[in-house]
């Protein structure tokens, strides 16, 4: 089956030309013309994208993001015209997963598509074969205070309760948690966590953290200024 992607976006040449171009690329695409009317497809329907243009009628794409975050860590990509800090950073404390200026080249965003899709789609190693006589009971889980990272399960807990986090947000941490007390910077996060073959914007990666410090406790993400981040071991 293609790849499902729901776009939502209100300028009406902008929405059937980008429309046509992710299905000649094979992607599987509905759209929709404000926010409201996406919020309601995407209640209807399963979809392994969302394409939100920040600027909607009726629910922008900033409340239409956060709407989505309640129930969903479906990967989102943001649409902004202008680029402005304000939108980028907006999109993404609402939740999104990376975003693009407007207007964009096919090939661009189909590239950062694939790249949201692989980081979003989780294939752990697999574990070796046990010895005959012990239980098969996966890797131990990764242990930080009261922080407890499953890595087989791709499950985390803080003190002992589930925490939900969206796919880049647990790709994040399990990036931190590799390398524990050893600080990242934020250009290697980029290329590590988000897939980048190229430079990209740091305020994803500041965006990402700061959003992982609210879930999993803000002191247990250092920042070391001028360099990146760490994992307190």
């Amino acid at each position: 089956m293609p790849v499902s992607v729901l776009l939502v976006e209100d300028d009406e040449v902008i929405r059937r030309s980008v429309a046509l171009a992710l299905e000649r690329y094979g992607y599987g695409v509905t759209t929709a013309e404000d926010g409201l009317t996406g919020l309601e497809l995407f209640r209807e329907g399963r979809y392994d994208l969302l394409l939100l243009d920040v600027m909607l009628p009726g629910l922008d794409g900033i409340g239409l993001c956060r709407r989505i975050r309640e129930t969903s860590t479906d990967p989102v990509l943001m649409m902004s015209a202008r680029g402005d800090a304000l939108d980028v950073v907006s999109g993404l404390e609402a939740g999104a997963d990376d975003y693009v200026v407007k207007p964009v080249d096919t090939s661009v965003l189909v590239a950062r598509i694939r790249s949201l899709l692989r980081r979003t789609t989780f294939r752990p190693d697999p574990a070796p074969d046990p010895p005959p006589d012990t239980a098969p009971d996966g890797p131990a889980p990764l242990v930080f205070g009261d922080l407890s990272i499953d890595t087989g399960g791709l499950e985390v807990f803080r003190a002992g309760r589930p925490v939900a986090l969206a796919p880049t947000e647990l790709r994040l941490l399990l990036e931190f948690a590799a390398h524990p007390g050893i600080v990242l910077e934020r250009q290697t996060l980029l290329r590590n966590v988000w897939d980048y073959g190229w430079d990209g914007d740091s305020r994803v990666v500041d965006l990402c953290v700061q959003r992982l410090r609210k879930k999993i406790g803000a002191e247990r993400i250092e920042t070391v200024r001028g360099f990146g981040y760490k994992l307190r071991r």
